[in-house]
């Protein structure tokens, strides 16, 4: 059978459906019906990246944009059985893609909006030519593309930009406007990643300036606009109701734990095994281990980026951790409060954690918990597996392989440690070599300002962070009941070859005879009852910037 070609890192629908060789597609059409049966004035969907966002996007777009002729594209398609299949083509569409938005200051970022903001003018200019230009609708429009269209050189335009920025904050309301007269049909309006530009805002420091713009720019045009058709915003996350979107109360807002939407983004366990064996490829238990995991409202979903570069490769690899640094998360880890600590800690212990999560807020501009909390599962790091209503707690879990590997890296970040030394130092641990694994973690050590004042319990939690990873081969446990006392952490063995590990740690200013106290507790408590074969024990004291181990190897 003549294979399709994989539209890996495309995500614009036409593109992926007029190739000449034929794309792959995964036909999910009836998000068109579902929009247009839901009749929200204004939804956002919020989903992680590289799960289709765009792509979704992009299919709306061409089914409905006026200016094109789409029929081609989507025969054979699930929405053309549907009795909206006559609304192909039949109503105006803005579409705005702020992904790419980015900007140093205020002025390049509101400058960069613009850019997108006229390529939609530039599209529907000229068939607004011939119009009379003195209608007011008309005239909105042809002042504002006067000014986006400036020829100046660039930091000219931004200052002429800047002093007409009523008519940027106003565009798309013109817009709209003006195609609404000339088209008789009120227009629909796509905004992907809404919340791109004001992470780079948040990042670059003027956050508050561009949200007083980015709040005005949006609220004109989808809040009470008796122009507008419909309208769908798409993003990681929703910004707080406090800035953003204080006025927009008509927003509907769908994350992963609502229904609505649920199977258009990502692929589901029956997508996923048609498309590899489509490959040659089969979907078993050690694949799913790598890439399923995400349950969005009950529908099980496999990440669809992972699954397309694995029908590529041929390869089980991490790929969709590689395609961003995150930034936003790991800067909002190093604001974390312990009562987050505490609960990361559970999440490695027994894979899973009962957390209070805000998904409708942003943790920049509500710096809580339960906001940081939702930023790792509206970014795909965590998937919630059971909600409990009453008291307003989810249980969430680490989804799969490929995002467990990412958790070092985030551990890297936080102690400011590189993760080749980190890799370095999990494998001195692993294969006995105490000096090696000694002399890496008091680098950590070092250069983890975070922890140079900590307490004992501090420690225990940066080298549970550490270890994570290790859950593959070691069955890790915490503070749990072991012989007869509690136990820092003990690394079970998967394997009968591979030996056990027990950690304790203390603190204080004595670190040469606390460490032989944190070993003779590991001993005269007995935390190795149940463990059978080689046990490697390790005393581990602290006290600021210093740090010294005892160990010793026994058999049980």
């Amino acid at each position: 059978m003549k294979k399709k070609i994989l539209p890996l890192g495309e995500d614009d629908f036409r593109l992926i459906r007029e190739k000449e060789k034929g794309s792959y597609y995964v036909d999910k059409t009836l998000m068109i019906r579902d929009f247009l049966d839901y009749e929200n004035a204004v939804t956002l969907i919020t989903r992680p990246r590289r799960f289709g966002k765009t792509l979704n996007m992009t299919m709306i777009r061409d089914f409905f944009d006026i200016t094109q002729d789409s029929r081609k594209i989507f025969h054979g398609l699930a929405i053309m059985e549907t009795e909206y299949a006559d609304k192909i083509n039949s109503t105006p569409v803005v579409s705005l893609s702020l992904k790419d938005c980015v900007g140093k200051t205020l002025a390049e970022l509101e400058a960069s909006i613009a850019e997108v903001v006229f390529k939609e003018y530039k599209k529907y200019g000229k068939y607004l030519a011939n119009v009379d230009k003195e209608d007011a609708a008309y005239l909105r429009f042809f002042q504002t593309l006067e000014i986006l269209e400036s020829k100046k050189e660039n930091e000219e335009r931004q200052v002429h930009l800047q002093k007409n920025i009523i008519y940027l904050r106003n565009s798309i309301a013109y817009l709209i406007e003006a195609l609404h007269t000339f088209y008789g049909v009120r227009p629909i309006v796509l905004i992907d990643e809404y919340d791109n530009p004001i992470i780079e805002a948040h990042l670059g420091g003027y956050r508050k300036e561009f949200t007083s713009f980015y709040a005005a720019f949006l609220t004109v045009f989808l809040k009470g606009n008796s122009d507008l058709g419909q309208a769908m915003l798409t993003g990681i996350q929703r910004v707080a109701k406090a800035s953003i979107f204080s006025k927009l109360n008509n927003i509907v807002v769908y994350t992963v734990l609502d229904h609505h939407y649920s199977q258009y983004f990502g692929l589901t366990t029956e997508e996923t095994a048609t498309l590899l064996k489509h490959y040659d490829l089969e979907l078993n238990d050690e694949v799913a281990s790598y890439y399923d995991g995400y349950s969005f409202s009950g529908v099980e979903v496999y990440n669809p980026w992972s699954i397309l570069s694995y029908a590529e490769k041929k390869k089980m690899r991490s790929y969709w951790v590689k395609t961003s640094d995150n930034v936003l998360i790991k800067e909002s880890l190093l604001s974390a409060e312990y009562s987050f600590h505490r609960l990361f800690e559970r999440l490695i212990k027994n894979g899973e954690a009962e957390v209070q999560a805000n998904l409708e807020a942003s943790f920049s501009e509500l710096p809580e918990t339960s906001t940081l909390w939702g930023l790792f599962i509206n970014a795909g790091y965590l998937t919630v597996i059971h909600e409990d209503l009453e008291f307003d707690l989810l249980t969430v879990r680490i989804p799969n392989k490929e995002v467990a590997g990412e958790f070092r890296n985030l551990v890297s970040h936080y102690t400011k440690l590189s993760s080749q030394k980190l890799q370095e130092m999990l494998k001195a641990l692993v294969y006995g070599e105490i000096d090696t694994f000694l002399d890496v973690y008091r680098e950590l050590v070092l250069e983890s300002t975070s922890y140079h004042d900590a307490k004992e319990n501090a420690y225990h939690m940066l080298m549970l962070g550490m270890i994570m990873q290790l859950r593959e081969i070691y069955k890790i446990t915490s503070n749990i009941e072991s012989g007869h006392g509690r136990s820092d952490i003990i690394l079970e063995s998967k394997e009968s070859s591979r030996c056990h590990i027990i950690i304790e740690f203390k603190q204080g200013d004595d670190v040469e005879k606390l460490k032989h106290d944190a070993l003779e507790q590991i001993k005269n408590k007995k935390y190795y009852t149940g463990l059978k074969g080689n046990i490697l024990l390790i005393g581990i004291a602290h006290e600021k910037k210093k740090c010294q181990l005892v160990h010793e190897m026994i058999s049980h």
